[in-house]
């Protein structure tokens, strides 16, 4: 279920073990994005791609802005 959380939440998490997942556009990515991210760019991701990169068996932290 998805859950909106904050930096500490994040923080806990990643240090646990949680995948973080930054789906902005590639530019953004390396522009700047969290230490250990993972790119899976919003525009570009399928099941299928999912399934490949991701471990079902951990915790999966997804984040891009909001700028409102």
């Amino acid at each position: 279920m998805p859950k909106t959380i904050g930096r500490e939440d994040v923080r806990r998490l990643a240090a646990a073990g949680a995948q973080i997942v930054d789906v902005l556009p590639p530019e953004e990515y390396a522009h700047a994005h969290l230490a250990g991210a993972m790119s899976l760019p919003l525009k570009t991701l399928t099941p299928e791609l999912a399934r490949a990169r991701l471990d079902p068996g951990r915790p999966i932290v997804v984040y891009c802005y909001d700028p409102t």
